[in-house]
């Protein structure tokens, strides 16, 4: 998979978002994703299934948490092997259901995963302290400026992708070529940052 942003994003109806998407629409998403890397196909596809991926792999046992990591590991698996859907073996969302099934094949193989840690800001951007001070507040811009400038530049781009441009974590591991706990370890470590030095400062 390729770690620079698709050659285009299409503007797409915000409403489908929230509808039904039919299998003929899936389809088109899915090629959409696999031909040209668009990441809006890939977020309407990412809205759509996972609250289907995560009742799914809730129902056949696990707990919610894990439910919610496996849904979100199976929706990225999904951007990187888009290339490998055929659409003349079968249905997308078949498709993806194969790919959910293996992540959790996958997920069990490995045993039981670290505790969820509900304080971690990634996982909480809204009541960030630093987000609160260094987006929402705007008290003192050039003190966030120079705040700003102690972040590595993996650190700032991560950070303005969630904060800015409001892209899901899911949606931003796949535009960087990174993992999703990467990207919320990046967004995580930024915000202490900030925090600190805004605190101090």
């Amino acid at each position: 998979m390729g770690r620079t942003a698709p050659p285009f994003r299409k503007v797409l109806p915000l409403a489908e978002t929230q509808a039904a998407l039919d299998r003929k629409r899936i389809n088109e998403l899915m090629a959409a994703v696999a031909e040209h890397r668009d990441v809006d196909s890939y977020e309407m596809l990412y809205k759509y299934f996972v609250p289907k991926v995560r009742s799914y792999m809730f129902k056949i046992g696990g707990d919610r948490i894990m439910a919610e990591e496996m849904a979100q590991e199976a929706m990225l698996s999904v951007w990187r092997k888009a290339n490998q859907f055929d659409p003349e073996r079968g249905a997308a969302s078949t498709w993806i259901y194969t790919i959910a099934r293996n992540v959790r094949i996958d997920a069990l193989r490995r045993g039981p995963r670290p505790d969820f840690d509900p304080n971690d800001p990634a996982f909480v951007p809204d009541d960030t302290p630093a987000a609160d001070v260094a987006f929402d507040k705007e008290q003192d811009a050039d003190r966030l400026r120079r705040a700003m400038a102690s972040l590595k530049p993996d650190e700032i781009k991560a950070l303005k992708m969630s904060f800015f441009e409001d892209m899901a974590h899911p949606a931003i591991a796949a535009s960087l070529g990174i993992p999703i706990g990467t990207v919320k370890s990046r967004i995580r470590n930024a915000c202490l940052k900030l925090r600190n030095i805004l605190k101090d400062d």
